[in-house]
């Protein structure tokens, strides 16, 4: 655990010394602009790296105290493991110490440390007394002095001792990263910072940004200005390849690609009302919506109770005016017109089924929200029908789930790819590629699925084909016109194109036999060309002989092989891919592991 990355919030009033706090931390100043040095007060994000004495190094997010930049307390917030607390010993507890609180309570963020700042100027233990009563017996209250240095080092330690005991609120899953900041930097383009969620984040990943929708690459990566390879968690900064500054804006997000997200304008919420909201919570209320550091309007609709009272908590949907990326889990915060924070909860179900009735909504997320797991579980991957869910989501429950090719199905959804499967059959048998296809299943499912089938009997295997149980395979006129074509060109095989003009076979129909073909050890792709197996081992064997003694570049091999250099340069990279070769410079040397091959 004490490797793992965390990231601490500071929290209170706006003239309470939270940033010179942090400088005296952490000696870096996290007042950014002009503007709040002049005024000497944060406006934006802050972020220091803060060393501890244990070793251990944490992000600290210094946020904003003044009460029109909630929003941006809000953000920093968002994804933070543990709290500082800063209540001034001349001031005491102010009603933005209590919103501070409330929202980090929102959030689920329930520890942290007090520092009772400015010790100098008042007796501490009134101010103490006042944060006592908020934060409850267990946390630790520390008075310090910044200016001087006075209890800084007790401070330092008693959030070390904080910070042992946390984990990581947004380790594993897969990876987001909530924009709180976009920039642009000579030589490296456009720059987002934000606190990573979930797992990592590599160099050369390819990214969405949501919303929007632009795609880049990840060029490089940095945590507290110190260049990595990979960020797990954490405060971190990427520059982005191929995106422009206004495409990654403060409140988007920045998500792998191939990870399956889909934004989504509808939540579902187990939704807690503060008694401070001033009155019940009825249908269509307009709030503002922060979920990371997106900030949406959107409309209230209480399910259970309706109205929701204040000072309760109940299930609700909120229906934002534009979407966001969500998963299960996430908290949310609502703040009124007024700019006050009325509530907040955890979103139980980030895409309703749309259209459904009120009632049915309200069902499911109860059952999704109910703490049963296997009845949660099983909602889930029935829902998910042929597409399945990473078994990751089930949260250990999910009893009657079968996993096949990596991803977690309901028995209907297998028995129904089964019955598709075997649909598909005729006497003749069909190629393998639409057996699987006739699954409806993912590709890597429905492989293991027909392979299955097979191995119970309920289907025969025949090279690229399969039958019904019992039936005899016969050639496939087209598949033997592929083959011979490829057969009789040995290492100067016909193009695809030639293959279809010479056969009178659609571009389909050649794709679907070299299929076939492959399938059965009858022929191998290099590039763009397709050679017989017997002319592709041919050419290996010769090269791996003639590459023991020295490299040779492609025209050798293309003397070596007699052939042109097209067909010299597909060669090579089937070489290459399948790991006898290596290219280096402009030639080829034998693999250590070839020499034996």
């Amino acid at each position: 655990m004490g490797a793992e990355p965390l990231v601490l919030g500071t929290a209170g009033h706006v003239d309470h010394g939270k940033t010179s706090l942090v400088r005296a931390l952490t000696g870096h100043d996290t007042d950014r602009l002009a503007a709040e040095k002049a005024r000497g007060m944060s406006i934006e994000l802050g972020f220091a790296p803060l060393d501890l004495p244990s070793g251990r190094r944490v992000s600290l997010v210094d946020v904003p105290g003044h009460e029109r930049f909630v929003r941006h307390m809000v953000a920093g917030t968002t994804g933070v493991d543990g709290y500082l607390l800063c209540v001034a010993a001349d001031d005491g507890v102010m009603p933005q110490t209590r919103e501070h609180l409330a929202v980090l309570d929102l959030l689920g963020v329930d520890a942290g440390v007090v520092a009772v700042t400015r010790a100098d100027l008042a007796d501490p233990a009134a101010a103490a007394a006042q944060a006592r009563a908020l934060v409850g017996p267990a946390t630790e209250i520390v008075p310090v002095c910044a200016p001087s240095g006075a209890g800084v080092d007790d401070l330092r330690a008693a959030l070390d001792r904080l910070t042992s005991r946390l984990t990581p609120r947004r380790a594993g899953g897969r990876p987001r990263l909530f924009v709180d900041r976009a920039f642009s930097v000579e030589g490296a383009g456009t720059v987002v910072t934000g606190t990573l969620w979930g797992g990592a984040i590599a160099r050369g990943d390819r990214v969405t940004v949501h919303p929007g929708g632009a795609r880049a690459r990840v060029r490089s990566i940095e945590v507290h200005d110190a260049p990595v390879d990979e960020a797990i968690g954490g405060r971190v900064a990427l520059a982005l390849a191929g995106v422009a500054r206004d495409e990654a804006p403060r409140g988007s997000c920045v998500v792998r690609e191939g990870d399956g997200w889909e934004p989504t304008a509808r939540l579902g919420v187990r939704l807690r009302w503060l008694s401070e909201a001033g009155g019940d919570l009825r249908r269509g209320r307009r709030l503002q919506c922060f979920l990371g550091t997106a900030e949406v309007p959107a409309a209230c609709l209480p399910l259970d109770p309706d109205p929701l009272p204040a000072g309760s908590t109940g299930w609700a949907e909120l229906r934002l005016e534009r979407p966001v990326l969500a998963q299960a889990g996430d908290r949310v915060v609502l703040r009124s017109a007024e700019r006050r924070t009325v509530g907040g909860g955890e979103v139980v179900d980030p895409a309703p089924p749309p259209g459904a009735r009120r009632r049915a909504v309200l069902e499911r997320l109860r059952v999704l929200g109910g703490g049963a797991h296997d009845a949660r579980a099983e909602l889930l991957v029935r829902e998910a029908g042929p597409a399945g869910l990473d078994p990751g989501t089930l949260g250990g429950g999910g009893a009657r789930a079968i996993v096949l090719g990596g991803r977690a199905f309901h028995p209907d959804a297998l028995a129904e790819a089964r019955r598709g499967v075997l649909s598909a059959l005729d006497p003749g048998g069909v190629p393998l590629a639409g057996a699987r296809a006739a699954s409806g299943l993912p590709a890597t499912a429905a492989a293991e699925l027909v392979e299955a089938m097979a191995a119970e009997g309920l289907l025969a295997l025949h090279g690229a084909r399969v039958l019904p149980p019992g039936a005899a395979p016969r050639s496939d006129p087209a598949v033997e016109v592929v083959a011979a074509a490829l057969e009789e060109g040995g290492l100067q095989p016909p193009t695809p194109r030639r293959l279809e003009e010479a056969a009178g076979l659609t571009p389909a129909r050649v794709r679907e036999a070299l299929g076939e073909l492959r399938a059965a050890g009858r022929a191998v792709p290099a590039g763009e060309l397709w050679f017989s197996a017997a002319a592709a081992a041919d050419a290996r064997e010769r090269a791996r002989a003639a590459l023991a003694d020295r490299p040779m570049s492609i025209a050798e091999l293309r003397d070596l092989w007699g052939v042109g250099r097209r067909q010299a340069v597909a060669l090579a990279a089937h070489l290459d891919a399948t790991g006898l070769t290596l290219r280096q410079g402009g030639v080829r040397i034998l693999r250590r592991s070839g020499r034996s091959a």
